[in-house]
């Protein structure tokens, strides 16, 4: 994902929630209407949100350190995971309190009714300019992807994040406007409490999935099929690999892709000529998969007795002139009893 396309997708949904907010704590000023208030924690929340998530994108551009020797490029992962927290607790778990002190002593909107509706349409207008900024940024790097595809398997954190909060800041809105609408038409402060209600419990899912995801790449994800797929293709794709004995990837952070692999290569005549061929490949991974900046290829000798044993084993490859004859005779199929006879086999 472009880093720019993620900042711009952010400031405009900071944007937005700021704006959105100050109106609408000046509604629930005027009202007293609980949904009026749970969205204004809402938008505070979501502002607040947007402002992590700009600090940690800065935070992961530091230089990496001798203590943290692959950089910082994971700290966008901690943010959005603290905004997940966030969402939970402040936006969510308020808006379900809210929602109990509201339908423990429910009352009518009786002045200024005209404003929560205004204020409601206008949040609408606003939210869905910055949810529309934030479906164009991620056009330019789904490609033919579900959303939901798209959102569990994005690596960047920042437009699935902006996506969730802005599509349930929209849905959280068509609920506040219902609790309000149905409070003004039957004068009963039960619908006020039901619509805080379904804005609590809809922040309380969009902040557990923002939180699975989220932990998904901090405990560390793989390269995507498609890349593992021409990685594969870039190391096999010259004379200077037989094959890949092992290999496994890691993001270190969004734009960052650690490839590491055990290779077998032929015969050769110096070290030199070995180290040549190993730039080779790198060259092509880069070339095919532009991410993978840390690559780390470990030359080896292919061991049928070392694949067999299993990925257990797999770091002992490189074995005695003996012992390849061995694998080979014990890789050769024995005569069956027709041919030692000299029938033909069955």
């Amino acid at each position: 994902m472009s880093a720019n396309g993620g900042t711009k997708a952010i400031v405009a949904a900071l944007a937005a929630n700021l704006g959105i907010a100050v109106t609408k704590f000046i509604a629930f000023l005027l009202t007293g209407s609980s949904s009026m208030l749970a969205e204004s924690i809402h938008s505070v929340a979501d502002s607040g949100n947007q402002g992590l998530l700009l600090i940690g994108g800065r935070r992961a551009k530091r230089e990496a350190t001798p203590q943290h020797p692959f950089g910082y490029g994971r700290e966008r992962y901690i943010y959005a995971f603290i905004v997940a927290i966030v969402l939970f607790s402040l936006g969510g778990l308020f808006a379900l309190y809210e929602a109990y002190h509201k339908a423990s002593d429910p009352h009518p909107i009786e002045s200024w009714q005209w404003v929560p509706v205004v204020v409601l349409v206008s949040a609408i207008v606003m939210e869905g300019f910055s949810f529309r900024t934030a479906i164009k940024e991620s056009n330019l790097v789904r490609g033919n992807q579900s959303w939901v595809r798209f959102i569990r398997r994005a690596k960047a954190p920042e437009l699935p994040v902006v996506l969730l909060e802005d599509f349930g800041a929209l849905i959280g809105l068509v609920f506040a406007l219902f609790g309000v609408g149905m409070t003004l038409i039957t004068g009963d402060g039960m619908w006020d409490a039901a619509g805080t209600a379904m804005i609590g419990v809809l922040l309380v899912v969009i902040a557990i999935a923002l939180a699975i995801e989220t932990k998904s790449l901090l405990l560390g994800e793989g390269a995507e099929q498609g890349e593992l797929a021409r990685i594969e293709q870039a190391v096999t794709g010259g004379p200077e690999v037989e094959r890949i004995i092992h290999m496994k990837t890691l993001y270190l952070g969004p734009e960052e892709l650690m490839v590491a692999a055990k290779i077998a290569v032929p015969p050769c005549e110096s070290a030199e000529e070995l180290a040549r061929g190993i730039n080779a490949v790198e060259a092509r991974i880069r070339r095919e998969v532009p991410v993978a900046r840390v690559i780390y290829l470990e030359p080896d000798i292919y061991s049928v007795a070392a694949e067999r044993a299993g990925t257990g084993r797999a770091a002992d490859t490189a074995v005695p002139e003996d012992a390849v004859g061995q694998d080979a005779a014990s890789a050769r199929v024995e005569p069956t009893a027709d041919e030692v006879a000299g029938r033909p086999g069955s």
